[in-house]
């Protein structure tokens, strides 16, 4: 299972990352006002949210890179109803 983790100090509010999310992993906190991982165990690991981030906020770990099907085109068109 891929680790997604979320540096408070750095993340914008932006909430670009929960939009991009295809499996809702993460969530917008209206108290903090920042970004939280809801449901960890729903990640796929695209890595949509940490390439999309534009404060850098966010990284993974533990993920198996076959996962990432922004690499493979014949995928990501089979795919792009997620993105």
């Amino acid at each position: 299972m891929a680790e997604v983790l979320i540096k408070k100090e750095a993340c914008r509010g932006c909430q670009i990352c929960v939009e991009v999310c295809p499996t809702e992993v993460l969530a917008f906190d209206e108290a903090e006002q920042k970004a939280v991982v809801k449901n960890a165990t729903d990640c796929i690991a695209c890595l949509s949210c940490t390439y999309i981030c534009p404060s850098t906020a966010i990284s993974q770990q533990d993920f198996h890179s076959v996962k990432n099907f922004y690499r493979d085109l014949d995928f990501s068109v089979k795919a792009k109803r997620y993105l």
